[in-house]
């Protein structure tokens, strides 16, 4: 029986380059970074692909130096060079907020990478390069790893890798309130027909492909290398597996998109975007201009007999049904018309107490309404953690979060008078959030509207980014999303994730004052998606899948430390 070992007369990669890993793990920190607006061009759609393909080389392929516990360590913070570049990248936007902020939010999330990293450069290496990928205890340098000749083992390895990131992002998005903005399947936006797979595996599906692109690509290219050198080659059934696999899924994408349309009702909209600066609303002098700035669009709105018509989140300078004069003028608004009313703002209830940041459907010409209040409340921007616990935190924030809202108790639709229509509300972030999105899906939501104000961050790519991770829970839902922001981008996104109408000024920005007039095509009996009726089970099988190597590799290293003869 021929070995597949096979190792070359002499090492490919010199030791006297200690800084060739590191320059690896940053530029894959800077291709990661730049899968997500604003650099999510045409011309760099096969970044995310190989975003990750040096760190793997660093990884991989390279000679592993120093003791495993060292090697793990070295493999751990190239991983974290790698998320915490590209974090600072995606996340520069939060500078608008705080400086602070971005960089320990950078370092922080920048964890989940270096885990992949560590998993990936013990475990994984272990399984692809066998015991030539052990390294040499007395800090020298290993000869050349195994060649990746093996079709079965190297497809093993970028599923695995594929697994590890996805269950990590899944934990991301979980994890200490959760933080699931970006995940790398955003930057596959734009091959619409590749993206309808979320509505079988969410996002988690998209983040999946990316990685095995990725893995995949770094093996292929070694493993070409090798066989130039050595004048032999062997079917790369891992490779040709992967294309067929893109290749089965984009179809799938296509047939769905270009099936008999399902049966529709027009709803015919009207978003109100008022473009106030955010701290406007704490002036108590602006109070009166912001509400006639509503009242004067929504009027020029009702010209066009919309049958909704829509404010953004927190709209209303004080909370709308508890303030008369408030109330009194937004009553007189909709009783010359047959629309209805779905406000952003403030509400509070006594019994049980509760401060919440509510979306409020006023029915009937406002004689009557319906409540929504926001269930994922943003730390730090709707409540400080351990505010009482840890007082030096209201020094750092200041007077950014006087008090804490109250989350509401779950998703809830709401009811169109006009229409038999049931919209999914959703509130500011909560439109990044596939499984709480999908709660209002699975509870019969034919429409999904998002309330937003993203002045927070003033005119940066956050808004950019923000459309991006809100499109795909259209994909995942089956449901199109109608976005109203009071700074920010007013839009509609149809089921399949493709932008339709967008409100713009001439010169293209969307920070600007106006209404966005669109008639939407309501599914009457929308037929719920996979992943609707199952949510995260494909990310919950990677991370579980991850668990299972993990806990296989720890079982392989206790038996050969018991049985150092054995090859078993």
């Amino acid at each position: 029986m021929v070995s597949q070992s096979l190792l070359p007369d002499r090492p490919v990669h010199s030791v006297g380059r200690p800084w060739l890993p590191w320059l690896l793990a940053l530029a894959s920190g800077i291709l990661v970074g730049g899968c997500f607006p604003p650099w999510d061009l045409k011309g760099l759609s096969l970044v995310p692909w190989i975003a990750l393909s040096p760190l793997c080389w660093a990884l991989w392929m390279l000679p592993r130096r120093g003791t495993p516990k060292a090697w793990a360590f070295r493999a751990f913070l190239l991983g974290w060079v790698t998320g915490t570049v590209s974090f600072l990248i995606s996340l520069f936007w939060i500078t608008t907020v705080t400086v602070f902020g971005w960089v320990a939010l950078s370092l922080f999330v920048g964890l989940y990478p270096a885990l992949w990293a560590l998993f990936s450069g013990v475990v994984l290496r272990r399984l692809a390069l066998g015991d030539e990928g052990r390294g040499t205890p007395s800090g020298e340098s290993a000869a050349e790893p195994v060649p990746w000749m093996g079709s079965f083992r190297n497809l093993s390895v970028a599923l695995l890798a594929a697994a590890a990131w996805t269950g990590l992002e899944f934990l991301r998005g979980r994890l200490f309130t959760g933080f699931g903005w970006n995940p790398m399947g955003i930057g596959l936006l734009e091959s619409i027909p590749l993206i309808q797979i979320a509505g079988v595996t969410g996002a988690a599906g998209l983040s999946f492909l990316c990685v095995l692109g990725a893995s995949t690509a770094t093996i292929t290219a070694r493993r070409l290398g090798l066989e130039i050198q050595r004048r032999r080659s062997k079917p790369h059934l891992d490779f040709l597996l992967v294309v067929l696999v893109v290749a089965l899924l984009f179809g799938h994408g296509v047939r769905r998109i270009t099936a008999l349309p399902a049966e529709t009702q027009k709803l015919k909209v009207a978003g109100v975007q008022g473009n106030i600066p955010v701290y406007d609303y704490w002036d108590p002098k602006c109070e009166g201009a912001i509400m006639e700035g509503y009242l004067r669009q929504s009027r020029l709105a009702l010209t066009m007999d919309p049958d909704l018509v829509v404010w953004p989140e927190a709209a209303t300078p004080r909370p709308l049904l508890l303030d008369e004069i408030l109330f009194s003028q937004v009553k007189e608004l909709a009783s010359g018309t047959r629309a209805d009313f779905l406000i952003g703002s403030i509400h509070y209830e006594a019994e049980p107490r509760g401060d919440f940041n509510s979306a409020i459907l006023l029915r009937h010409h406002a004689a009557s309404a319906q409540i929504y209040n926001k269930v994922h409340l943003v730390p730090f921007g709707e409540y400080v953690p351990f505010r009482h616990l840890f007082p030096p935190l209201m020094w750092i924030i200041g007077n950014r979060v006087p008090f804490d809202f109250d989350p509401g108790k779950g998703p809830a639709l709401l009811e169109l008078s006009v229409k038999p229509v049931k919209i999914g509300p959703l509130i500011c972030f909560e439109d990044t959030l596939g499984d709480l999105t999908r709660g209002f899906a699975d509870l019969g939501a034919q429409l999904l509207v998002t309330l937003t104000n993203d002045g927070w961050f003033e005119h940066s790519v956050a808004t950019r980014q923000h459309l991006a991770n809100a499109r795909l829970r259209t994909v995942e839902t089956g449901l199109p999303l109608l976005r109203v922001a009071d700074t920010g981008v007013t839009c509609l996104v149809d089921r399949f994730g493709r932008l339709r109408d967008t409100l713009a000024g001439p010169d293209g920005s969307t920070f600007v004052e106006g209404v966005l007039q669109v008639a939407v095509d309501v599914p009457l009996h929308p037929e719920k998606t996979f992943y609707t009726r199952h949510g995260e089970l494909f990310a919950e099988g990677c991370l579980g899948l991850t668990l299972l190597a993990i806990g296989s590799f720890v079982g392989l290293v206790r038996f050969r430390r018991q049985h150092p003869t054995s090859r078993a």
